[in-house]
């Protein structure tokens, strides 16, 4: 997998939401629900993306925030399987809103 340069990860910036920001060699988004209950089904969700991706992220759940993390550790950066998962990641999200 090859890591994407400042300019092609510019141009993925613009393809998924704008609530996702560039923290250095990642991208992350915080998520909010109106319970733990909803969050921890987000995660489920997100788990057997991941999981069929073979590409997961580092996140963190307190109460009803969720906090996901994507960065191709392998490419020591940022990949399309990231912004690929974004997108996907994205998706899950609007059915819960």
């Amino acid at each position: 997998m090859e890591k994407l340069s400042m300019k092609e990860i510019n141009n993925q910036l613009s393809e998924i939401s704008k609530e996702w920001s560039l923290e250095r060699q990642s991208i992350q988004r915080n998520f909010k629900f109106k319970n733990f209950i909803e969050a921890f089904s987000f995660m489920t969700a997100i788990a057997l993306l991941v999981e069929r991706a073979n590409h997961h992220p580092d996140w963190s759940n307190v109460y009803n925030k969720v906090t996901v993390v994507l960065s191709t550790h392998e490419a020591n950066g940022l990949t399309m399987k990231d912004f690929d998962l974004a997108k996907e990641i994205d998706r899950v999200y609007e059915s819960f809103v």
